[in-house]
C-alpha cells in the first residue's frame, strides 16, 4: 500500500503530482459555490444589526468584538469566490489557498454548525504545505512533491470518516434508526413552509418511510448500520485498488444521500470529500 510505503521513506516515496492538483481545482469550485449560495437565503444582510444573528454575535464574542466581526462581513462575503475560483485556475495557489483559509477560519466566527468548515479548512491547509499545487492544469509526474501534502489529505478524510462512524455508533438514536425517522417524519409535514431547496427527500421516502411506526423506525435503523459500516470501511477499501471502485461508487450514494438531507449546507462538504477520493491512490 503507497501510504504505508510513503509514510515508511519518512514521505520521499513518489506520487503523481496531478493527483493533488485535480483535488485543488475541485476544492477550489466546491469553496466557490459555497460561497456564492451564502449570499442568498438572507445571508447577505446576515449579521446586520437587530437580527438575531447579530444577537447571538454579540452574546458570544461581546460587543466590540462582534462590531468588528460584523464589519467585515459583507467585504469578505463579496471577496472569497474570486480567492475560491482562483485557486481553482491555478492562479498564485499558495496565495490563493491562504486568502480562501483567511476567509474559512473569519466564518468559524459565526458558524453555528462548524464541523464540515473545519474539514474544509484543514483540506485547504494541504495545498499550502504542497510543493506542487500546480498552476493551471494539472501535470502527471512522479515526484515527492506532493506526497506530505497528500498523505496529510488522506489522514484527515479518513478521521472524517471514522470519527463520523464513532460519533454515529454511539448515539442509541441514530443507531436505533430513530433519529432519521424523526427527521424525515418532520420534514414530510413543514417541507411545503420551508425555502426551495432546502431539503431534497423524494416523495416516495416520505410516503412510505415518513411516519414514527415500527417498521419505518426498523427500515431506519437498517440505513444507519449502513451508514456507520460504510463510514468505517471506505477509508481502506479506497486505498486498496481491487476495492477502489467499488468503494467510490458506495461513497457517491451515501454522499447524495447526506446532500439529500441538507442540499445547500453539505453539497460543497460533499464535493470535496468525493474529491478527495483521488488522493487515496499513490500513482
Amino acid at each position: 500500500m503507497w501510504i504505508a510505503d510513503a509514510i515508511a521513506a519518512a514521505f520521499r516515496y513518489p506520487t503523481d503530482e496531478a493527483r493533488l492538483q485535480w483535488f485543488r481545482i475541485a476544492l477550489g469550485l466546491a469553496l466557490a459555490v459555497r460561497f456564492l449560495l451564502a449570499l442568498g437565503h438572507g445571508g447577505w444582510n446576515r449579521l446586520t444589526p437587530g437580527t438575531y444573528s447579530a444577537f447571538a454575535l454579540t452574546r458570544r464574542h461581546g460587543a466590540r468584538q462582534a462590531r468588528r466581526i460584523a464589519r467585515a462581513y459583507k467585504p469578505v462575503l463579496a471577496a472569497r469566490p474570486a480567492a475560491a475560483l482562483a485557486l481553482a485556475a491555478g492562479v498564485l495557489p499558495r496565495l490563493s489557498a491562504l486568502l480562501v483559509l483567511a476567509a474559512l477560519a473569519y466564518e468559524l466566527t459565526y458558524a453555528k454548525s462548524p464541523n464540515t468548515l473545519r474539514f474544509a479548512i484543514l483540506m485547504t491547509t494541504t495545498l499550502v504545505l504542497a510543493g506542487n499545487p500546480g498552476t493551471g492544469w494539472p501535470e502527471h509526474r512522479l515526484s515527492t512533491h506532493n506526497t506530505w501534502a497528500q498523505v496529510l489529505a488522506v489522514l484527515v478524510t479518513t478521521d472524517l470518516y471514522w470519527n463520523s462512524a464513532w460519533q454515529k455508533a454511539r448515539s442509541p438514536q441514530f443507531r436505533t434508526g430513530l433519529y432519521l425517522a424523526q427527521w424525515v417524519h418532520v420534514y414530510a409535514q413543514v417541507k411545503d413552509r420551508l425555502p426551495s431547496g432546502e431539503h431534497l427527500i423524494p416523495g416516495i421516502v416520505r410516503r412510505h418511510l415518513g411516519d414514527l411506526s415500527q417498521r419505518s423506525i426498523r427500515a431506519w435503523r437498517l440505513v444507519a448500520v449502513t451508514v456507520i459500516a460504510l463510514e468505517i470501511l471506505l477509508p481502506p477499501a479506497l486505498l486498496i485498488e481491487q476495492t477502489r471502485t467499488a468503494a467510490i461508487i458506495a461513497g457517491i450514494a451515501l454522499h447524495v444521500g447526506f446532500s439529500g438531507l441538507k442540499p445547500r449546507q453539505l453539497i460543497a462538504f460533499s464535493t470535496v470529500t468525493l474529491a478527495s477520493y483521488i488522493l487515496f491512490a499513490g500513482a
